[in-house]
């Protein structure tokens, strides 16, 4: 399957030195809003085609699907021109900024009988999956407790009045859309749409959210969210159950699961990765685009949706 590749950055090579794995995997072409960008990340993997020029990358006939790695803001609008245009896509979440956003994307996947699918990885992990299975042994569910705080490199230059992208809420960017929905995705996945929601947010000076919490209420139990890119947190996430605990070491790349019971027995749910993290979505990807599915089972649109509803807010 031939890959167009937007988005020139440390996230899209990682996607591809991952996918490179899959037997069926290839990179028809790569995008840049630049020529020189494009060229010298092309030439990096071996990619004749370059194009500045959209719309002829998707008419070109280099491209099956396209992996939309772009500044959040512009995904809609990118993912919508593939899709029109009978290219599947696996885009880089958030899907959207915005909940009609994202209803026009699914009604578009839908319409053209095209492949869509959020790129949110740690949900299709071998881990994670084995986690949806056993998660009935803590009982009944009390609380989740999931955080991703990682102090972003981007605040040292933000701090030296040097604004970049990762700081701009006109590209759709900060704490919680960057890091936050690493957490929100999966608590959807294992528990759905919460009933209420609070919300609370720490605002630099750009408009970005620099960092925030939430708190997900489900009648009974209840969610925990809290995420930064202006501080570190090294504690693993939970899933408190009355019959014991599951800890989760990293929720945005979850490998070591350990099921704790009460009475001091525990249980490694974790699945050894034989792949890079990334590697499982591209899998799941292509498995659709092949059963000519326009959505994962996994990660469906309406979990996208559903994301995108509580990022919005």
């Amino acid at each position: 399957m031939k890959f167009g590749i937007i988005g020139t950055n440390w996230i899209t090579d990682r996607f591809i030195k991952a996918a490179k794995a899959h037997p069926e995997f290839s990179i028809g072409a790569v995008y840049s809003r630049t020529e020189e960008k494009g060229k010298e990340f092309a030439a990096a993997y071996g990619v004749e085609h370059v194009y500045t020029d959209i719309i002829k990358m998707f008419r070109s006939g280099n491209i099956d699907a396209v992996y939309i790695a772009s500044p959040n803001s512009f995904h809609v609008e990118q993912s919508i021109l593939a899709i029109e245009n009978g290219i599947h896509v696996l885009c880089e979440k958030p899907s959207a900024v915005s909940v009609d956003e994202m209803d026009r994307v699914i009604e578009a996947s839908n319409q053209y009988g095209v492949t869509y699918m959020e790129a949110m990885k740690s949900t299709v992990t071998p881990s994670f999956l084995n986690l949806k299975k056993n998660l009935a042994k803590i009982g009944q569910i009390r609380r989740f407790v999931f955080h991703y705080n990682q102090y972003s490199s981007r605040y040292d230059k933000y701090k030296d009045g040097i604004i970049e992208n990762a700081f701009k809420p006109e590209l759709g960017n900060g704490a919680k859309m960057d890091l936050g929905v690493y957490c929100i995705a999966p608590i959807v996945h294992l528990a759905g749409e919460p009933n209420n929601v609070l919300r609370n947010s720490y605002l630099l000076s750009t408009g970005a959210d620099g960092q925030g919490s939430m708190i997900f209420d489900y009648n009974g139990k209840e969610a925990v969210i809290m995420y930064s890119k202006i501080s570190d947190s090294y504690l693993p996430s939970e899933i408190q159950g009355e019959n014991g605990v599951i800890e989760i070491d990293r929720i945005s790349d979850p490998k070591q699961i350990v099921l704790r019971y009460r009475d001091g027995k525990t249980e490694d749910l974790s699945v050894p990765h034989e792949f890079d993290t990334m590697y499982y979505e591209l899998e799941e990807f292509i498995i659709c685009v092949n059963k000519q599915q326009v959505e994962s089972a996994i990660n469906t649109h309406e979990i996208s949706r559903q994301v995108v509803k509580l990022l919005e807010g």
